[in-house]
């Protein structure tokens, strides 16, 4: 394949890579909030949806659902990609500087990748590009 077929392919991939990760980023929501695929470790429940991790299980559940469909990306990356700041320096960081030490590794990369999405939007498979071309 040559480089300009496949660097035609950013759009999808761009797509592709919202789409996989919101799906991943939403199991980190439904655990904490319906325990579902698994319950919240030790014990396998639920966190209380009033606590400060119960909120953020809801956030990561229905804006995750909306970034995996690519519906008002922009603002829903920018909220999530703070939320994943937060996460990781008040989680994280004060169990270590480097993130493979803290367990902070998919907080810190969640952050960045949900802040690029803020810039670049959802990509060419999304609402936000159909709410375009109407």
């Amino acid at each position: 394949m040559n480089l300009s077929r496949w660097t035609a392919l950013s759009g999808p991939f761009q797509s592709l890579l919202r789409i996989v990760a919101a799906f991943i980023f939403m199991q980190s929501g439904t655990m904490k909030t319906f325990a579902f695929p698994i319950g919240v470790p030790p014990n396998g429940g639920t966190v209380p949806l009033a606590s400060q991790v119960g909120v953020g299980g809801v956030l990561e559940v229905v804006c995750g659902a909306m970034l995996l469909l690519g519906w008002y990306t922009r603002p829903n990356a920018f909220l999530m990609s703070g939320m994943m700041a937060v996460a990781y320096f008040q989680f994280h960081a004060p169990n270590g500087f480097w993130p493979v030490v803290n367990g902070g590794i998919a907080a810190a990369l969640y952050c960045f990748l949900w802040l690029y999405f803020s810039a670049a939007g959802g990509g060419p498979w999304s609402i936000d590009a159909l709410r375009r071309r109407a």
